[in-house]
Order: structure tokens, then C-alpha cells, then sequence
């Protein structure tokens, strides 16, 4: 944990007036918050779900899917993984807290608020157990750097536990809620509205019945503020509190549009600005592509945050921090470098910019190639203290230091 210099309290929402309909966020403790001129709460999506055989001991699906294999390199030392974007730090692990680090504190930098955890669940059947390791790698990292999180719950894995261990699904998740409630709820870092949990879907896809949901929740001491996927609202009844958005394949008549129209209706809205969608499904052997969303040298990015801004939404979730896969890749790449983080700065309008970025990719760096040095790794730390208080002179003289 950072040591608390000075206390601040800080709100995190745009409109924390009390309306029901504003649906303000819950106080926290920010000890370092970054100063941004808007005011629009910035959710990321995070996947965290990739394992590599230097730190895990093989290589995760979510690198290989069906057809790829990362221990063959092409000339310039890169790995084939399956996807047509590849991290600028190499394909990393979920697990490793030196990539957990460097991920959390470029979305600082950024201006982001919150983590929105793409979660498998609790149990362990498949690879959701090594999911959710990487889920919980990143949420205790969470404090030291002053990020908040929630969970986005994908529930169609409860089918998959049923099938495999002879719960039923209901209960399943009714056990995975549970698991949500004591592991996750209850901790300052979690974003909460209205002393209520923020709980997200992702559909639902297995659970179209909203009595179901009911009794999913009913186990729980407060329900969750909870919110499906964009035109899912109807499998969830009287149980969610608005909707999400995603990436829009629409090409004639804007479904992001039509969604914001509906702004009204919902206790509360979190649109999506992404930066493009190219998968690889059919590449890698997992089935046909999606579409295409082509990022138009990065106005895709930009025009999805400012139509977010244009129609006055209050809470933007980023389709994706780092879904490969699909190609909605906004961590640093080889292709784009820093680019997707540069324009979310401007958009947030953070007193930071590619340097800052540029430290914390040279702070990673470090980390792995001054492991085991005993008096390096202590002036490193000091370096992600210094990064985590948003001392960056200090940070970079200790940084030239090293150099």
C-alpha cells in the first residue's frame, strides 16, 4: 500500500447533485487524484485473461486460439499470437505484477477513473479459474495506484459449471454473486452509486428470464446497480437500473445514436468509445469474424468520445483496454504505439502527455531488465511511488538514475 500523505476526498461522477437519475457516485479516498477538465466518469474494459509460458508455464488460449503458436518468431523477434495487433511490451501474462503495474499506471496518466473487469466467475471449471487469478492479480494492485473497479459478469459461464459439476447454473451463480459480495464489494476501490455495487452483463446470454435474476440477487445483503448489454434490458426485468453500450457495426444508421436517444429512460446510462474492431476469429479457427470497424488513422476513437460528449453522457466505458482477439486494442501497440492514449488525454484533458507515457513504458522496462539487481529494484520502487503520487520530476530523475 502507498503511504497516505494527504487525504482527499473526491467524487467520483460528473453529476453528484443527489438526483436519482444522476445516480451519483459514492464518496472515495483519492490520495493522489489526477486533475481533469471533464468531468465524464472513464471506465476501461479490461480482459484478464492471457497467460505466457515464461510466467505461467504455457501459452493461454486468448494468445494461440486454434492456430497460432507464440514460440515461433518471425526475424524481428516478434511471436505469432492471434491477433493483428501486438502489445508493444510483448504478449504478457494477467498474472504478472510488473505488467499489472505498467497497465494501471498508463491508464492513470490517461485519465481514466475505473477498471470494468471482464469476469468469468468464481469456479473453477475451464479456464475461468486462471481468469479469475488475473482478475484478482489486477484488483490488488488497485490501491497502490488510485483506480477504482467493477465487475463486468459474464453469466453464461454458470452453464458451463452446471455441465461439468453438477451444480445447477442458478446456482452457480448465485455462488459466483456471493463470491462478488465478500471478495469485491465491500472494498473502497469498488465503484459504488447510491450505496449500491455497479454490477454489468455481458448480455445476458444464458439467464432471459428477469425471475431468474431475482433469485440470483436474493442471496445478496444489497443488490447490485445493475446494468446488461445495450438491447438486453428485456431478458433482466425489473432487476437492472439501464444499459451498456458496445462497439457499433452500423454503417447507415447509427445504433450508438439510437442509444444515446434512449438516455431518458434509464437510471443510468455508460456509453462506449473504442478505436476500431478487426478480430481474429476466423483466423484463429474460433469461429466466422464479427465484422470490421475500420480506426480511420485513429478518428474512429475520437469521433466515439466526442459523440459521447456531444449527447451529454455522464459515465464512457473504452471497448477495449486489451481484447487482442477482437482487435479493440487501446494499450500500446507496435502499429499504433502510443496513439489511443494520447488522444484519451486530450479528451480527458490531463496536464500529461507522451512523455509521462513514454516514463512508465521505460519503468516497465527497467523492472524486467534490472530483476534480481537488489539496489535497482529498490529505486524502482521508488520510481512507481513517485508515479503513483504523480511526482513526475521525481520519478524522472530517479529514472536517469538507473540510466
Amino acid at each position: 500500500m502507498i503511504a497516505t500523505v494527504a487525504l482527499m476526498v473526491t467524487m467520483l461522477c460528473a453529476n453528484c447533485s443527489g438526483d436519482d437519475d444522476k445516480a451519483p457516485v459514492d464518496p472515495v479516498i483519492d490520495t493522489h487524484p489526477v486533475v481533469k477538465t471533464n468531468p465524464m466518469q472513464i471506465y476501461m474494459h479490461y480482459m484478464p485473461w492471457f497467460q505466457t509460458k515464461s510466467y505461467s508455464g504455457y501459452w493461454g488460449s486468448h494468445w494461440k486460439m486454434s492456430t497460432q503458436n507464440p514460440d515461433i518468431t518471425d526475424g524481428t523477434g516478434k511471436r505469432q499470437i492471434a491477433s493483428h495487433y501486438y502489445p508493444l511490451i510483448g504478449p504478457y501474462d494477467s498474472k504478472d505484477p510488473d505488467v499489472v503495474e505498467y497497465h494501471l499506471l498508463l491508464m492513470k496518466y490517461a485519465g481514466v477513473d475505473a477498471v470494468l473487469i471482464d469476469w468469468y466467475g468464481s469456479h473453477n471449471v475451464n479456464d475461468y479459474g486462471v481468469n479469475l487469478s488475473g482478475a484478482n492479480a489486477l484488483v490488488d494492485k488497485l490501491d497502490d495506484v488510485g483506480l477504482k473497479f467493477a465487475l463486468v459478469y459474464e453469466e453464461y459461464t454458470a452453464e458451463a459449471v452446471q455441465t461439468q459439476t453438477g451444480k445447477t447454473a442458478l446456482y452457480a451463480a448465485q455462488l459466483d454473486m456471493k463470491y462478488a459480495e465478500e471478495t469485491y464489494f465491500s472494498k473502497p476501490e469498488y465503484l459504488s452509486f447510491n450505496k449500491a455495487p455497479l454490477l454489468l452483463t455481458f448480455g445476458p446470454r444464458y439467464f432471459r428470464d428477469g425471475s431468474k435474476w431475482e433469485q440470483i440477487f436474493s442471496a445478496l445483503k444489497t443488490k447490485p446497480r445493475f446494468l446488461p448489454l445495450w438491447d438486453h434490458g428485456a431478458y433482466t426485468g425489473s432487476t437492472d437500473n439501464g444499459e451498456f453500450a458496445w462497439v457499433d457495426f452500423n454503417t447507415s444508421l447509427s445504433k450508438l445514436d439510437l442509444f444515446y436517444n434512449k438516455k431518458a429512460l434509464f437510471e443510468m446510462m455508460i456509453g462506449s468509445a473504442y478505436p476500431r474492431f478487426h478480430d481474429f476469429y476466423e483466423e484463429g479457427g474460433w469461429g466466422d469474424s464479427y465484422g470490421y470497424v475500420d480506426p480511420t488513422d485513429g478518428q474512429t476513437f475520437i469521433s466515439t468520445l466526442n459523440k459521447a460528449k456531444d449527447r451529454g453522457i455522464d459515465y464512457l466505458q473504452l471497448v477495449t483496454w486489451n481484447d487482442f482477439g477482437e482487435g479493440t486494442v487501446i494499450e500500446p501497440t507496435l502499429e499504433d504505439e502510443f496513439l489511443n492514449l494520447q488522444q484519451l488525454q486530450q479528451f480527458t484533458g490531463v496536464n500529461y502527455g507522451l512523455d509521462e507515457l513514454q516514463l512508465i513504458h521505460q519503468y516497465y522496462l527497467k523492472k524486467k531488465a534490472l530483476k534480481g539487481n537488489a539496489a535497482a529494484e529498490l529505486t524502482l520502487a521508488q520510481i512507481f511511488k513517485s508515479l503513483t503520487e504523480l511526482d513526475v520530476a521525481k520519478a524522472t530523475e530517479l529514472m536517469n538514475q538507473l540510466n
